[in-house]
């Protein structure tokens, strides 16, 4: 993707910012205590924290954490939620606190929008020594059949390369890293959580549609996708009748600061 899809691509979430609150999932708990294991100490960042879905989740691990958000109304749906979490207007390339100021930062299905050139040098500087930077991403389980095909049907826009997990692995392997190829960081490790979010046909629908892939498509186009998935959702005895668990994974890329 280029960097002007990419920025298109980053800046579409806030157009969508209550549907986003409402319909993304959280992360696995057991995947957020992995991605803060060795990080020295309780300060947490969540760094491009959107409404504040990994953001509740450290809240409820008691850590210390502040959130940080680019977008408006991204930001405003975070406070609303959390009112208590200090929310501040930033971004991964210019973070608003001090230098070694917390001991691990976390991005919430957010990392692969940082600008790793110059979010690297940042986010090195706001770590305490011995610091931890983890991403988390939640995927879909395509091990189990209905699923794999849900992703077949649904298409790039709804279901991306660091939507499944052989591709996430691939996709995010050397995410940390930034583009002048000089790692700041120790080696990456790479781990997964079994996950699952509660959703109806409508809902899922609904889900998918606040991907970017999806709300950068045209209005038409969009309304066939969706249409096809609805569809597909209809036809499948797992989706068809009431509320159903989408089987997931929170997949974690976790590495610390040298």
């Amino acid at each position: 993707m280029g960097h002007d899809d990419q920025l298109r691509h980053s800046s579409s979430f806030g157009a969508a910012a209550t549907a986003y609150a409402e319909h993304r999932p959280d992360y696995a708990r057991d995947a957020v205590r992995w991605a803060l294991a060795h990080a020295p100490g309780p300060r947490v960042l969540d760094l491009g924290a959107g409404t504040g879905k990994l953001t509740a989740g450290l809240r409820t691990a008691g850590v210390d954490v502040s959130a940080v958000e680019p977008d408006p109304a991204m930001l405003a749906e975070l406070r609303r939620a959390l009112p208590d979490v200090r929310a501040l207007p930033g971004s991964a390339e210019a973070i608003p606190l001090p230098d070694a100021s917390v001991d691990a930062v976390l991005a919430g299905n957010a990392m692969h929008w940082f600008d790793m050139a110059v979010a690297g040098p940042e986010i090195a500087r706001v770590l305490a020594p011995g610091g931890t930077l983890a991403g988390l991403w939640n995927v879909l389980d395509d091990r189990v059949p209905w699923v794999a095909e849900l992703a077949r049907v649904s298409g790039s826009a709804a279901v991306g390369p660091r939507d499944t997990p052989a591709s996430w692995r691939v996709e995010t392997a050397r995410m940390h890293v930034p583009t002048d190829g000089v790692a700041r960081f120790d080696s990456p490790e790479q781990a997964e959580f079994p996950h699952g979010q509660r959703r109806t046909a409508d809902s899922l629908v609904a889900t998918l549609a606040t991907r970017a892939g999806m709300l950068v498509m045209a209005a038409e186009e969009r309304d066939a996708t969706l249409g096809r998935i609805r569809a597909f959702l209809a036809s499948r005895p797992e989706t068809a009748a009431g509320e159903f668990t989408l089987p997931m994974l929170t997949c974690v890329l976790r590495v610390r600061w040298r």
